[in-house]
């Protein structure tokens, strides 16, 4: 099994984004978490994972009207998803038995990358 692991950080106001809605579903759309980050914008309880294709979704809008940010209606990122593939082929040159997948986002726009 493979560990994941997802750290969400507030750019706009440049802290750990804490009570931001996440949900993790496998490539047919079923559901294996649902939760909300922590004080330090992480979600600890993740489930392992095996080789296949998933998607993090984040609540980014609820988080940022809930910090009292004025968003347009409908807002520009609502709920931002990344879809991403654990190959588990941990013989190809930076594979590990581990994927972080952070988030960083303001109201109008995000970054990821593989973390470690």
């Amino acid at each position: 099994m493979i560990s994941l692991s997802t750290h969400v950080l507030d750019t706009m106001h440049g802290c750990p984004a804490v009570g931001v809605d996440v949900v993790l579903s496998d490539g047919a759309g079923a559901g294996l978490y649902r939760g909300v980050t922590n004080g330090d914008g992480r979600c600890p309880d993740l489930p392992r994972l095996t080789p296949g294709r998933y998607r993090l979704a984040f609540g980014v809008a609820a988080y940022y009207r809930a910090r009292g940010v004025a968003l347009a209606d409908p807002p520009f990122l609502d709920v931002v998803t990344i879809d991403f593939g654990v190959s588990g082929d941990f013989g190809v040159a930076g594979e590990s038995g581990h994927y972080h997948v952070p988030l960083l986002v303001a109201p109008y726009g995000y970054s990821t990358y593989r973390g470690s």
